[in-house]
């Protein structure tokens, strides 16, 4: 293990049964289904550019392209712009460097640990829409993505879990996977064209997206708010 090596922060979350999707939300987190999900940890943020970069120094990866642009370059701020293969290059270097099995969340972890054990509620903070809270009239108005900050944060202490940058996770991406999905730990389709993602969008009007909304991406595509965050098992 290198020595004073930068990790990312984890906190255990205790798995456990919830009901995955929305049968009020938009077609793909149809039907609304009983999953249960073992106990695993989960990135207090997402990955920072100062924990990407030390990662590209260290292994001669191509840093981000929108890393030295203004409002992208705050070491503390999500890494963003990194597609999905060089996410799981990070998880799997970070391992190896540290005997941590660092990896991207399951679609089902990344929901559950949003919910924050609210099961119900659309946000990782409960029921009331963003715009209903003051103290996130900041984020609203942001033009860049930011600091995790405690004004996004949820019961588990997770941070910008329906903001920021939008999250890799490991799944393919099927609109009506939910129709199949397994209930016991799913870990989405075998095959696919784009990876599912989770979470909210400084880019975006509206910066905030429910736990339950669905998005994905071509995994080799390089979005400057797209970001990810690392899990690992208990």
């Amino acid at each position: 293990m290198i020595v004073d090596l930068l990790i990312p922060e984890l906190t255990p979350i205790q798995g456990g049964e919830f009901r995955m999707g929305d049968d009020n939300g938009r077609w793909d987190e149809r039907p609304a289904h009983v999953v249960t999900v073992a106990s695993f940890r989960a990135g207090v943020r997402p990955v920072t550019n100062a924990e990407y970069s030390e990662f590209i120094k260290l292994s001669g990866g191509e840093p981000p392209p929108f890393i030295n642009e203004p409002g992208f370059a705050d070491p503390e701020m999500p890494a963003a712009g990194v597609n999905w293969h060089e996410a799981t290059d990070f998880c799997r270097w970070l391992a190896k460097e540290t005997g941590i099995d660092f990896r991207l969340p399951t679609e089902a972890e990344r929901e559950y640990s949003a919910r924050g054990g609210l099961g119900g509620a659309d946000w990782p903070w409960g029921d009331r829409a963003p715009d209903e809270l003051p103290e996130l009239e900041g984020i609203r108005g942001l033009a860049q993505p930011h600091r995790p900050s405690q004004e996004c944060t949820n019961a588990y202490g997770l941070l910008c879990m329906a903001d920021n940058v939008h999250e890799w996770c490991s799944d393919w991406y099927d609109a009506g996977y939910y129709s199949d999905s397994p209930s016991a730990s799913p870990r989405g389709p075998s095959a696919g064209r784009r990876r599912t993602s989770r979470g909210g969008s400084w880019r975006h009007q509206i910066k905030f997206n429910r736990v339950s909304a669905r998005s994905s991406l071509n995994p080799d595509f390089r979005y400057n708010d797209y970001g990810f965050r690392v899990y690992a098992d208990a």
